[in-house]
């Protein structure tokens, strides 16, 4: 087995908020079971009391009271921090919250709602948020899943709290389109989680079912490390691979038979991506053009992706979404037999030293109006299912939802944490080669005395870190002067990292700026020789960073480029993962690109954003 390795702590982004100024209610006082202690103390992280049990599927739901008149101004800013699987909801609750007239001590509250991968907020939260400003940082936390709760107090290497009260519940599930669905005959009999890594990893089972035009199984996951529906698909692995999902054992992960079958598991995904968005977004593309199938078999999501995804609201980065019509086809939800793991959407209510008691109070009086009946009718119209596992007849309709859910335990934290952090070892693969433009307009500076060129090298350099010894890595560029040939070319082949790092960099750090642009000649060149070495157990791929637009004599041409990559990809993907560099980056040209070859393009345009877009863009491996 490979040396392990802890997930990589990706730097905190900025944030994406948007405010909802509130008129808010008397506090008053809230029942104990509604009260949500600190997460935080002030200077560092405590260990408060446990929440209040719950009885969800009988509690009776109060009424929301709000206030005869609004409080007075300034409002009270109150912060609160959600994951990108339930910022919809999130936001759909503070503006159902300030429609009615509120006050907390007197004041109104203006409720801002910002959104974050939940692996990235955990680590966030587990170092206090100290690299964001003081008024940006939440009074509440709303993460769509206990287990990041577990993954902070991991990160935070002291006592946390590891649970919140729930305020809606989603089931993480296998969703396939629906024909492929009832070819396999998933729609009316649902498999277990067994037979659908059993069946992931056949990859002769459409040919035998009489469909060869869909090719091989294509299942989607995302990472792990940053994504919910991600970290559930692993902790499904272990428990099929230790004989009883309910019950995972830590002392299972590190038996030499678990970790064989988990990693033989993962040789069937066709390659993770950072949210299950971005899986559906290709998907989205891909039923566009006809044929969905040429993308996906299956991926791991969550129900509320489904909804989303049959309703016709697909997002190209996990964060913006767009509305158009509904697929040709939908995805089917699959809720495996043997149990489904749930979101449970817990919250928090933090104190630190940058939460006011004032803004504590609101946070408090928020979070109860949550689990009120109005607030609870919010979580049900926004695709989730409430904290008494009623879902909303329209949305179990569009989203094929099953009537109610078999839950599966949420495994301990120490489980939930060491699988985590098993992902290094245990993921498929990487065959990267990175394909760097290397034009003159690449000497020009992002910053005093920083080049395009040297930002693209410390982002490289930074991403290695994300690999593990055994991936296997390369690095070509591409220029060239008047009609001479392609330069530099290949400059360290793809080889294991372990024996290959010190080449790499220094490779890396000697490429300088030339010339021209010859951008399509250079795809199409790395893309036929890393597909003519095509290997299966691998995620094979090139990563492409450009600044500028195809500007050579040389031969080649878009359309011939898009039409060689999408006839790898049937038999011999090579993912073409692109990342616009700069403001003149051809993004177009880019977008079609990734487009064909069943990957993703990722927008640096803004060349300062580089590392953390790269950062992401490699979790796609």
């Amino acid at each position: 087995m490979g040396r392990r390795r802890a997930p990589t702590r990706p730097s905190y982004p900025r944030w994406i908020r948007t405010s909802v100024v509130a008129t808010a209610a008397a506090v008053g006082l809230i029942a104990a079971a509604l009260v949500l202690p600190a997460l935080l103390n002030p200077g560092g992280i405590g260990s408060p009391q446990s929440p209040a049990p719950e009885s969800q599927a009988e509690a009776v739901l109060p009424v929301d009271r709000p206030a005869v008149s609004a409080g007075a101004d300034p409002c009270i800013p109150l912060n609160v921090l959600a994951s990108l699987e339930n910022a919809d909801m999130v936001r759909s609750l503070a503006s159902a919250y300030v429609a009615k007239p509120r006050s907390v001590d007197g004041r109104c509250v203006s409720v801002n709602v910002s959104q974050e991968k939940s692996g990235v907020a955990a680590i966030g939260m587990a170092g206090g948020f100290a690299s964001v400003p003081a008024a940006e940082r939440p009074a509440v936390w709303l993460p769509d899943s206990t287990a990041w709760l577990r993954v902070a107090e991991d990160h935070a290497g002291s006592a946390v709290r590891q649970d919140g009260a729930s305020l809606a519940r989603s089931g993480i599930v296998v969703a396939m389109p629906a024909s492929m669905a009832r070819v396999i005959g998933w729609d009316t009999k649902a498999p277990s989680w067994a037979e659908v890594l059993a069946v992931s990893k056949d990859p002769g089972v459409w040919e035998r079912l009489g469909h060869a035009d869909w090719g091989k199984f294509k299942f989607g996951k995302a990472s792990p490390t940053v994504s919910t529906s991600g970290l559930m698909g692993l902790v499904a692995s272990y428990g099929v691979a230790g004989g009883n999902l309910k019950d995972i054992q830590t002392h299972q992960l590190t038996q030499p038979s678990v970790i064989t079958k988990v990693k033989d598991g993962e040789l069937s995904t066709s390659h993770y991506m950072a949210t299950p968005e971005h899986f559906l977004w290709h998907a989205r593309q891909a039923d566009d053009a006809g044929d969905v199938s040429e993308f996906l078999s299956a991926v791991i999501i969550d129900e509320k992706s489904v909804w989303d995804y049959n309703r016709g609201i697909s997002s190209n980065d996990g964060v913006t979404k767009q509305a158009g019509p509904a697929p040709r086809e939908p995805l089917l939800a699959i809720y495996p037999s043997d149990g489904v793991l749930v979101a449970d959407n817990p919250a928090l209510a933090l104190t630190g030293d940058w939460v006011s008691s004032q803004q504590s109070l609101a946070a408090e009086d928020f979070l109860a109006y949550a689990r009120t009946e109005q607030g609870q009718e919010v979580v049900k119209t926004t695709g989730y299912r409430t904290i008494q596992d009623k879902v909303d007849p329209a949305v179990a309709t569009t989203g094929r939802y099953a009537q109610s859910l078999q839950p599966v335990p949420l495994p301990s934290a120490d489980v939930l944490v060491n699988v985590q952090k098993s992902f290094p070892d245990v993921r498929k693969r990487a065959r990267a080669l990175f394909l760097l433009d290397v034009s003159g307009s690449m000497g020009q500076e992002i910053a005093p005395g920083v080049t395009r060129l040297q930002g693209a090298k410390n982002a490289v350099t930074r991403a290695l870190d994300h690999f593990t010894d055994d991936d296997k890595l390369g690095l070509a560029a591409f220029s060239h002067v008047g009609d001479g040939p392609l330069v530099p070319g290949l400059v360290s082949p793809v080889s294991p990292l372990k024996t290959n790092k010190s080449d790499l960099l220094a490779k890396l750090n000697a490429l300088q700026p030339v010339a021209a642009t010859p951008l399509f000649e250079a795809v199409g060149k790395f893309a036929a020789e890393q597909a003519s070495e095509y290997n299966e157990s691998e995620i094979n791929t090139i990563v492409l960073l450009s600044d500028g637009k195809n500007d050579s004599s040389h031969p080649g041409d878009l359309k011939s480029l898009t039409e060689q990559l999408s006839h790898q990809h049937h038999s011999t993907p090579v993912l073409v993962f692109t990342l616009a560099y700069g403001a003149d980056a051809d993004t177009e040209s880019l977008r079609a690109i990734a487009k064909a070859s069943g990957a993703h393009f990722y927008d640096a345009t803004d060349p300062n954003r580089l590392e953390a877009v790269l950062g992401d863009l490699v979790t796609s491996f």
